[in-house]
């Protein structure tokens, strides 16, 4: 079925022209890095974990979104997601592939990724969150290749996908909750010393990863005949209600988090949170992007509160602005503000590079070159099933 993704119009080749481009120069960049090492990052004794790992943390949660079709779905019948459960499990492969990636380029010298096959250690929850990564990655792309290469044929779906389904739907909470452990776990930084950091962190991939689905969604049917939500069927409306209760659990969440800080008046717990909102002995580098993903948090909670949900033009526009929210919060603020303050009691501020960027760019335009290749194969087979 590869071979439908070698078609395509001018605006198909020059889009997957822009990300060969994006993918060369980040590759460049890469190769710098691994001749000069990790100081080319903006990483240091203090930050060991920068926008590399903060990626890493955001995009684990879109692939554990997928679960929020699969589920109803398979496992309640609920055939309103029917259209659109290929492309929730192809989003999940390209977001795990750019997991493994960004930890790839974090690790410095690759062949240090091998030691964590040699000399597994059962008490690291990084073994884990390597072996439930590659599983779920796993089981993505033979569920969702299987399902598609079965439509295309017009035969019924294998019955032992069905039994991959069910794994994945565990699998999929588990990811996430073993990547929240890696935080939670960690008893010298009290940004992320807290019993809900994995509770956290489901509700915002659950709100963030659907609305990244369901804007892909939209584009899809822009540029293709193929329309993954017909007109009565409510799908996208239906997912909308789903995304709408998660945001309000993680900013409640949230909320909670910053009352127990307070209200308890532990300075360690304090700290990180004046530094995102206010600033923290005269260092404010992240208080404009906490506070803008305030904003964003409660405008997209607003217009999907309210009838401007079913608004095509604001609908778009609520989902960016959770999108982003939830990007800004977990792929920017969480990681750099645990470092907050350091072991010294200082604030050590982290400015990622350059050349740093350059990496980031390059490893999302692998995944949007995969994803736009899957999705392309989806397309077409469902255009020629259609006709």
């Amino acid at each position: 079925m590869l071979e439908k993704a070698l078609t395509g119009s001018k605006k198909y080749w020059a889009w997957i022209i822009f990300l060969l481009a994006v993918i060369a120069v980040g590759f460049m960049a890469y190769l710098k890095q691994f001749s000069y090492g990790l100081g080319l990052t903006g990483m240091s004794r203090d930050v060991s974990w920068g926008l590399y790992i903060a990626q890493f943390t955001f995009l684990v949660g879109v692939a554990a979104s997928a679960v929020m079709l699969v589920t109803p779905y398979y496992l309640h019948d609920f055939k309103k997601f029917g259209k659109m459960v290929i492309f929730g499990e192809f989003l999940a492969v390209s977001a795990v592939i750019m997991c493994i990636l960004f930890i790839f380029v974090d690790v410095g010298q690759p062949m240090r990724i091998l030691n964590v096959l040699l000399y597994p250690q059962l008490h690291s929850v990084m073994f884990y969150d390597m072996c439930v990564l590659c599983g779920y990655l796993a089981i993505n792309i033979i569920v969702g290749w299987t399902s598609l290469g079965a439509e295309r044929k017009g035969t019924p779906t294998p019955k032992w996908v069905k039994f991959l389904v069910y794994l994945s739907v565990p699998w999929a909470f588990s990811i996430h909750t073993v990547t929240a452990f890696l935080y939670a776990g960690l008893p010298g930084r009290h940004f992320w010393l807290t019993a809900i950091m994995a509770a956290r962190f489901l509700a915002s991939a659950f709100a963030a990863g659907p609305s990244l689905l369901i804007l892909l969604l939209l584009i899809v049917r822009k540029v293709s005949k193929f329309d993954p939500d017909p007109p009565g069927v409510g799908a996208i409306q239906s997912l909308v209600k789903i995304i709408r209760y998660a945001m309000i659990a993680n900013v409640f969440f949230y909320i909670c988090e910053v009352f127990t800080a307070f209200y308890s008046s532990i300075p360690g717990e304090m700290a990180a949170f004046k530094y995102v909102f206010v600033g923290l002995d005269g260092h404010s580098s992240l208080v404009p992007f906490m506070w803008t993903a305030t904003f964003l948090a409660f405008l997209g909670i607003a217009l999907l509160v309210f009838p401007t949900r079913k608004n095509k033009v604001l609908l778009p526009i609520a989902l960016l602005a959770i999108f982003f929210a939830n990007w800004i919060d977990k792929g920017v603020v969480l990681i750099i503000a645990g470092f907050v303050p350091n072991s010294f009691e200082r604030v050590t501020e982290y400015f990622p590079t350059s050349n740093e960027i350059s990496i980031v760019l390059g490893v999302y335009a692998i995944g949007f070159l995969i994803l736009t290749i899957l999705y392309k194969v989806a397309i077409a087979v469902r255009e020629e099933k259609a006709q």
